[in-house]
């Protein structure tokens, strides 16, 4: 005679239904809340320039990076155009901060030396963020008429340069008589520089990358020394 099999504790009681097994509770979902959503969007647009270029920004990768639904960014930038607005006003406001503390380290009494931090800090600022610079120095990826941050910082660089080397001119640290020419010389010789190693000349004209920076401080010196007026003699006693 078969004994009766001994029912599994997971077996359901003899005449009665399998009570249902209750759904697992999914975690309350948390509402996304930023401090400044906008900061984090062009931060994370600012890192895609610096990894592949202007042409990497995407307002939906850049929401991504923010932790953010695709849609999010559009409260703050309704187009591509409008982030890369706010990405060059990011990017010029970090070089004139750049060139800011260059100058606060820099003798206020020796305008000419003023000049030459400036440079320096323009060319080494150009060179270690490039696609960050392309951005700013060129038309190419966004309207500069409508970019009151970028338009203003720009203007007030210029303006910077100018007047070091216009106080240059008035102290006699100056042999040039032409001042706008000086003014534009020395402008065009930082963005020079700063394009040829942006397009990659550089190496051609035998400069490898680990001399770029020396070179960059070599030339300031050398365009100063073209400039410079002599010393005036001392004083006799």
């Amino acid at each position: 005679m078969r004994r009766p099999a001994k029912s599994s504790p997971s077996s359901p009681p003899a005449g009665g239904r399998s009570p249902k097994p209750r759904p697992a509770r999914a975690p309350a979902a948390k509402p996304y809340h930023h401090g400044d959503l906008r900061r984090v969007l062009i931060d994370a647009a600012m890192q895609l320039v610096g990894e592949g270029g202007p042409e990497a920004v995407n307002v939906r990768e850049a929401a991504r990076r923010a932790g953010v639904s695709p849609g999010a960014p559009f409260r703050h930038f309704p187009s591509r155009d409008a982030l890369m607005n706010a990405v060059a006003e990011e990017a010029q406001r970090r070089f004139r901060a750049e060139i800011g503390a260059a100058l606060a380290e820099a003798p206020p009494s020796d305008p000419l030396g003023r000049f030459r931090s400036l440079g320096i800090a323009y060319l080494r600022w150009a060179m270690k963020n490039p696609t960050h610079f392309e951005i700013i120095s060129s038309r190419r990826f966004f309207d500069h008429d409508r970019s009151a941050g970028v338009s203003s910082d720009n203007a007030e660089l210029i303006g910077l340069t100018e007047r070091t080397l216009a106080e240059a001119f008035a102290a006699g640290q100056l042999a040039a008589h032409d001042l706008k020419q000086v003014q534009i010389a020395g402008r065009a010789l930082v963005y020079g520089f700063a394009r040829m190693h942006i397009d990659g000349h550089l190496p051609r004209w035998g400069v490898g990358e680990t001399e770029v920076d020396q070179m960059a401080a070599d030339i300031v010196d050398l365009f100063i020394a073209g400039i410079a007026g002599r010393a005036a003699p001392a004083a006799k006693v």
